[in-house]
């Protein structure tokens, strides 16, 4: 695995004076996806949890519905100038009888770490169609509980204590504890992180669980909680407008500046109990 920090010395200016020293950077590398031995997508992430990374993105661009459609996935090719393996470049071998991705998820240019649906080859690609229904969902929570979970996901954010620069997303239960929590420079790359581990631990279509995110929730999130069968999607900032639209259409509850007692709520609201 590479890097999930680099230290660079960094020449700090104050009003007190300037202060030399190093600080601690959160790692953004390049991971090349391969399925089947083809090439998929690029996207821009902080190493660790690939294989999770992998199986999400998979899942939430509709190629896979359970861990039984993988075979295998293991890391290949990536090689540094001195012959050591980047761990950047992952190929997942789908199981008998699972079809390959459509030619709709594959990306023509690389994903950003800002940017999750940047190069689709289809612009009707971009909006895809869940064979988990979020609207079935029966997960329900109450006000309290929503509003102690930024302070609990914080508190597991050891990567962003560290260095300020890291997006996190986790699921949680009714009760507000939290099955699982992941960081990324990219919000899309900790979503599908979570959603990779729900997919391996057998815990897909994920109606018994909310998904929170750090920060804002953008069509793109919406959607991939929606491919995972998810509920309800809780942010600690804002939403657009075509996400409140996506989470309207399909049944699911969106919350919006999830702030200690405050929150907004755009649609669901059978779910969130006072």
């Amino acid at each position: 695995m590479g890097r999930v920090t680099v230290r660079r010395p960094v020449r700090m200016i104050r009003a007190t004076g300037d202060v030399r020293r190093p600080d601690a950077l959160a790692a953004e590398e390049p991971l090349e996806l391969r399925v089947d031995g083809k090439a998929l997508a690029v996207t821009m992430r902080t190493p660790g949890n690939d294989v999770e990374l992998a199986h999400g993105f998979l899942l939430t661009e509709g190629v896979l519905g359970s861990r039984e459609d993988v075979a295998s996935a293991r890391f290949c090719d990536g090689v540094d100038d001195q012959g050591r393996n980047t761990y950047n470049v992952l190929d997942v071998a789908l199981a008998d009888g699972v079809p390959p991705p459509e030619t709709g998820v594959e990306r023509n240019f690389y994903t950003t770490s800002s940017c999750g649906v940047c190069g689709k080859a289809a612009l009707d690609a971009v909006k895809l169609r869940s064979r988990f229904s979020p609207g079935d969902s029966p997960f329900t929570v109450r006000t309290e509980v929503l509003a102690g979970l930024p302070g609990a996901l914080r508190t597991q954010q050891k990567v962003f204590a560290t260095t300020g620069g890291l997006h996190a997303a986790a699921l949680f239960d009714s009760d507000g504890s939290l099955a699982v929590v992941r960081e990324d420079v990219g919000r899309h790359n900790a979503v599908d992180k979570v959603l990779g581990w729900a997919l391996l631990n057998g815990r897909i279509p994920a109606g018994d669980n909310g998904l929170l995110v750090s920060g804002r929730a953008s069509f793109e999130l919406v959607q991939k909680a929606a491919m995972a069968g998810v509920g309800l999607l809780a942010a600690v900032s804002a939403p657009s407008s075509l996400a409140a639209e996506l989470a309207d259409e399909n049944g699911m509850t969106l919350i919006g500046f999830l702030r200690g007692d405050s929150m907004n709520l755009y649609s669901g609201e059978q779910r969130v109990l006072s």
